[in-house]
């Protein structure tokens, strides 16, 4: 099995197929608007502008797992990723990404890659680096900036 076998509702609700993101090196991350490392969107921004040419690409997951850093609709998840961080990388809609109803990519995500404390997701902005064939290749912690895996996402284009 591979991430392209997997489904998600964007952040308006409709079906997207990862295989849409089929032959790009994609970073998954699970994301808070309200979390002390919200600012870690620009990073991601940067990344995904100065790559995207490339066949590189930024999926966003918020969720509300994380003493409760999401609380905001989905509606208002992007005005504020657009507005105050802007933010014009896909986000989906909210998931949970541990627990019994963590969303199936994310199950297998981190079956795929564990971190230093196990498979769990133990924060907001925890991040999944996915080759052009739908490999799990390396998983980043929350603390882990954007900058500081750039030359990893380099290797991978």
């Amino acid at each position: 099995m591979s991430f392209y076998a997997f489904e998600a509702n964007d952040i308006y609700g409709n079906p997207v197929s990862m295989s849409t993101y089929k032959d790009k090196v994609v970073l998954v991350v699970n994301t808070a608007t309200k979390c002390g490392f919200a600012g870690q969107f620009d990073g991601l921004q940067k990344l995904y502008d100065a790559y995207k040419d490339q066949g590189f690409i930024v999926l966003g997951f918020p969720s509300n797992q994380f003493m409760n850093q999401e609380p905001l609709d989905e509606k208002a998840i992007q005005a504020t990723c657009s507005l105050n961080f802007g933010v014009n990388f896909p986000l989906f809609s909210k998931i949970d990404v541990k627990g019994k109803n963590a969303h199936p990519l994310y199950q297998w995500l981190v079956k795929q890659k564990k971190g230093l404390l196990g498979s769990s997701i133990k924060w907001n902005f925890t991040k999944f680096l996915i080759d052009r064939e739908g490999h799990v290749v390396e998983r980043f912690g929350p603390k882990e900036t954007p900058q500081s895996f750039e030359a990893k996402i380099q290797e991978s284009l």
